[in-house]
């Protein structure tokens, strides 16, 4: 049945992962969460009517191909069948665009924008399609990242040390996130 979901969790050397599908390709990829209930709990608000199955030979060698990914191995899943159900026109584009980006790319969200003819009020948007990617590693949002090669925000368990975590992997020094400007002056001391 193609449309049936289906799930299973698996251990990566970053933690427990997760992973859905159907007859059409994979519909949902959560990252590695610290335990397995976390996991599994991520992977039904995205897939509430999943069913907990062994993979078939297809599912498997994916979740083979994200361990091997989590261990720092060179992995393309550009070529993994994904069905992302309905998406909004633009995040559709922004998906595409951002399946293209090779091991250790990176690109910003402004660059996305405007490479997709959208001008730079359009990265907000890009970075909100990044946050909904339901099959991240498979669509690297991990390498969109903040102007200046800044981490910017990551939804996936641990934020952006998680995002960072996976840059270095691939051999990408992210740049430092700015200091904190000093708080504004008070008061008057005379």
């Amino acid at each position: 049945m193609a449309g049936q979901n289906h799930y299973q969790l698996f251990e990566t050397a970053a933690g427990v992962a997760a992973i859905g599908w159907n007859g059409r390709g994979v519909t949902a990829l959560r990252l590695p969460a610290p335990d397995a209930r976390e996991a599994e709990r991520a992977i039904l608000r995205r897939l509430p009517d999943a069913a907990r199955t062994e993979p078939p030979a297809e599912v498997q060698a994916i979740i083979d191909a994200a361990r091997r990914y989590f261990t720092g191995e060179r992995v393309d899943f550009s070529a993994v069948p994904v069905d992302l159900g309905e998406q909004e026109p633009f995040f559709a584009q922004v998906y595409d665009h951002v399946r293209a980006l090779g091991w250790g790319e990176t690109t910003t969200y402004g660059a996305v924008a405007r490479t997709l003819g959208a001008g730079p009020e359009y990265a907000r948007d890009v970075g909100r399609a990044m946050a909904n990617n339901p099959v991240p590693l498979i669509i690297p949002c991990h390498r969109v990242t903040a102007a200046g090669g800044r981490i910017g925000g990551f939804s996936a368990p641990g934020g952006s040390t998680s995002k960072a975590r996976m840059l270095e992997l691939e051999g990408v020094a992210p740049a430092p996130e700015p200091a904190p400007a000093p708080p504004a002056q008070q008061g008057f001391d005379f």
